[in-house]
């Protein structure tokens, strides 16, 4: 299975870039695709190459190829592609789709990919800095088959392991570990290499019904919002949110089966998963074991709304504590629309809570972006977690502190060639402690960080 999705994404990411010479799009703009149509009971043909940039000129003036043609809905229900985010999350259907799509016979094949080289400085006694690459590269082929049914392979690595088992300075950040041994705090753990391998096949009810599975080595339960880097309200930051442990580390999950029921903008699913985060070596593929659920409700009310509430049962999350399991419950809302022109806006407000035995903890943020011209995207988030590694000796739990985090940044980005941009960005973020942990802390709080951003789509 591994080897067939890997083939897939490879095939994906090789055939997008050469197609490109046949994409007719315009670079350095972005379009939202509009509202789906209610597809017919069997699906038409595939269009080929030709038949897709005819479509462009002539049927839809002015669309990108490189977005969504309005017909193309998503792999798992009769909605449009633009919802889809990682794993089997919704956004909002406004959303920009980012990617290079070609077709290939019956397949369409989609690549994108975004790379940061990334400057850290992070203030006071526990600070540090450190220069890095983030990011993420993206493959995924997508087949229509006989009766609506959809079936599509997706993938996803990225070059965090390179920055070493420690990870990124990051104030007020916890989790996971660094060797096995020591956990993680005031520093960002770097994601896997392979943070998803998956696949998807829907089975269309009716015209607006539909039954689907999701698989993954790794992939995404169905627990959160959309994981940090697939939320439009914060993606153009390279700084991982301090809620990640609340919110959305279940994102890369080695081993995960999702089943789940579209009814128009309603999707109800549920999953079982292996509940053990990634351990410290990040090149590998662990082995699977489902002993965790995640159930998940998602509504997109409108097309600049995505609502979703969910509970996960996550058993021996942390490899440093493997007899405390936990619980989890996330609630969160997305709002995404257009601003002038070409421009967008997004703004994502989320909730969560973990307990293990008779504590819980809360964790809550407010995210939003905006991209007023084709050129600049301005962005801030605020952030408030109940933390009990923050104080405790080697990061083991202690008592329960209260605090708060608050970053706003921006880059400016030039086209270079077709499909291709680079950035130049910059952030600056105020990490807020109660006095109790201002010995700990001590001096200047602040963090920044400086960017330069390769981005193919």
């Amino acid at each position: 299975m591994t080897r067939l999705l890997s083939a897939a994404s490879a095939l994906a990411l090789v055939a997008a870039p050469a197609a490109a010479q046949q994409a007719l799009s315009t670079p350095g703009h972005e379009h939202r695709a509009p509202a789906a149509q209610t597809p017919p009971a069997a699906p038409a043909p595939p269009a080929s190459e030709h038949d897709m940039s005819e479509m462009d000129h002539g049927d839809m003036p002015g669309m990108d190829m490189d977005h969504v043609a309005p017909e193309m809905t998503g792999a798992l229900g009769a909605y449009p592609m633009t919802r889809e985010a990682s794993g089997t999350a919704w956004r909002p259907d406004a959303s920009v789709h980012a990617g290079v799509h070609v077709m290939r016979g019956g397949w369409m094949l989609m690549g994108h990919a975004l790379l940061n080289g990334v400057y850290d400085r992070q203030g006071g006694r526990r600070g540090d800095e450190m220069a890095f690459v983030s990011g993420m590269v993206m493959g995924m082929a997508r087949r229509e088959l006989a009766g609506g049914d959809t079936l599509q392979l997706r993938a996803m690595l990225s070059p965090d392991p390179l920055m070493g088992k420690r990870g990124y300075p990051l104030l007020l950040a916890s989790g996971e570990t660094a060797d096995g041994v020591r956990p993680l705090v005031d520093r960002q753990h770097p994601h896997d290499l392979f943070m998803e391998l998956s696949a998807s096949y829907s089975h269309r009810l009716g015209g607006r019904d539909s039954l689907f599975l999701y698989a993954g080595l790794p992939g995404e339960p169905a627990f959160g919002p959309p994981a940090f880097m697939h939320r439009m309200s914060i993606l153009d930051s390279p700084e991982a949110p301090i809620s990640h442990h609340w919110l959305d580390s279940t994102h890369i999950t080695f081993g995960v089966v999702t089943a789940g029921y579209v009814h128009d903008d309603w999707k109800v699913e549920a999953s079982r998963f292996k509940g053990r985060e990634p351990d410290q070596h990040r090149f590998d593929i662990e082995t699977p074991r489902l002993d965790s659920t995640a159930v998940r409700l998602s509504w997109n009310p409108t097309a600049n709304w995505s609502l979703q509430a969910s509970w996960a049962d996550v058993k021996s999350p942390e490899q440093l504590e493997p007899d405390v399991d936990q619980r989890r419950w996330s609630a969160s809302a997305v709002y995404t629309a257009p601003l002038g022109v070409d421009g967008w806006w997004s703004m994502t407000a989320a909730w969560g809570r973990r307990s293990a035995g008779h504590a819980a903890l809360d964790a809550w943020i407010l995210e939003a972006a905006a991209k007023p011209v084709a050129a600049w995207t301005l962005f801030g988030r605020g952030e408030r977690t109940q933390n009990d590694e923050l104080a405790g000796a080697g990061g083991h739990h202690g008592p329960a502190y209260t605090v708060s985090k608050l970053s706003a940044g921006a880059i400016r980005d030039w086209p270079v060639a077709r499909h291709l941009t680079v950035g130049l960005g910059g952030l600056y973020a105020w990490n807020l402690v109660p006095d109790a942990l201002e010995g700990a802390y001590g001096g200047d709080r602040s963090g920044a960080m400086a960017f330069v951003r390769l981005k193919v789509e």
